[in-house]
């Protein structure tokens, strides 16, 4: 048996009859959870709560969107503007899921969500075109073979299941993990492709506090109740560094691990990320305050930003700095008057002249939980 397939089997169980040792107690929001119906609520198998960090008008991508519970909470919130999509593999989830479509349309007052079947290493095929084709033509020997991937392929291409740069927020509850090690790499890559630049991830999952050792791997019912396949917690956020990921954040970490096995501590947490804009750095006369309380920090593209100073910055990183991402920790002055811009990118630790910033208009948001004046 692979591991897809003890996956498969698991949750075809879990759809049919609730698991309750598939999921970690979480708190979600009561009155989203209000209008669902208790079948979905019952047989959802979550560890965190990344409907949190949706916002109105969103395109939502749930990745492993099993009963459909998360689309369905994050349909509440991207309001008649936004769409959620769900992606999932399991038939048995994916019929749970569309059961109460009809039913949550005329709940919302339209039709904002869709499932496609797909896994989730591989958002650009579509499984149920794949399953069209093989009803079709049927694989009978080597050469069919071949063929099939070469259809595969020209499908990635021609009819993504999702495509580059479409959606506003990936989010995901409790299944990277159960996606084979070799394939992970592949699986935050996808990630990286469909989402927007500027765009942003909010991802729930187990992670382990020491690497899992080769015999729990091999575990079957460990790998399908989301444990073995655990990336230890520093891989898990390089993973999202490495793919071009920015402002990745551990948002929650939770203090007590949910199982101990073997001295391994395996426990929920969820991060977040933004996909950077690919355009040029352009100098127009930006400068940010970083607030403190370090002396200094460092962003993943190697800026240095010392406590108090008028840190020069290009506006693209202006626009990242004083957002949602960094928003609360950067006080941003806009340029006093508006000026061409030219190709520059700060290096680090350069400082705007008060002069050149002196009566300009100010992006200061308050400190969650410190106030501002």
């Amino acid at each position: 048996m692979t591991v897809e397939t003890g996956v498969l089997e698991r949750y075809s169980a879990g759809a049919a009859e609730r698991q309750a040792d598939l999921c970690c107690p979480v708190d979600y929001d009561r009155e989203l959870l209000a209008v669902l119906p208790q079948e979905i609520i019952e047989k959802d198998y979550g560890c965190g709560d990344p409907s949190r960090h949706v916002r109105k008008g969103d395109v939502v991508l749930d990745l492993g969107s099993g009963s459909g519970k998360i689309c369905y909470m994050a349909a509440q919130l991207v309001g008649e503007e936004g769409r959620v999509i769900g992606v999932d593999m399991n038939d048995d989830m994916l019929a749970l899921a569309r059961k109460y479509q009809a039913e949550m349309a005329e709940k919302l007052g339209s039709d904002r969500v869709e499932f496609k079947k797909g896994q989730i290493q591989d958002l650009a095929l579509d499984l149920a075109a794949v399953n069209r084709h093989l009803a079709d033509r049927p694989v009978c020997n080597a050469e069919d073979l071949i063929a099939l991937r070469a259809w595969q392929e020209n499908q990635r291409k021609v009819s993504p299941l999702i495509a580059d740069n479409s959606v506003d927020l990936v989010v995901s509850n409790c299944v990277l993990n159960l996606v084979h090690d070799s394939d992970k790499e592949q699986l935050v890559r996808e990630i990286f492709r469909v989402v927007k630049p500027g765009g942003r991830v909010a991802i729930s999952d187990i992670v382990s506090d020491e690497p899992v050792p080769e015999p729990l791997k091999q575990d079957r019912q460990l790998w399908s109740g989301c444990l073995s396949g655990a990336l230890q917690e520093y891989d898990f956020l390089q993973s999202f560094v490495q793919a071009g990921f920015i402002a990745v954040c551990l948002d929650h970490w939770e203090t007590a691990p949910w199982r101990v096995v073997e001295g391994v501590e395996f426990r929920s947490v969820t991060i977040t990320a933004v996909k950077p804009h690919s355009e040029p750095c352009l100098d127009k006369g930006h400068a940010v305050i970083y607030r403190g309380p370090y002396a200094e920090v460092q962003d993943d593209e190697g800026h240095v930003y010392y406590r108090g100073r008028r840190m020069a910055v290009c506006e693209r990183s202006y626009q990242l700095l004083t957002g949602p991402a960094y928003g609360s920790d950067f006080i941003g002055i806009a340029p006093r008057q508006e000026v061409p811009g030219i190709p520059w990118c700060a290096p680090a630790g350069t400082l705007r002249p008060v002069a050149e910033t002196k009566g300009a208009q100010h992006e200061n948001k308050c400190n969650p939980g410190g106030g501002c004046c």
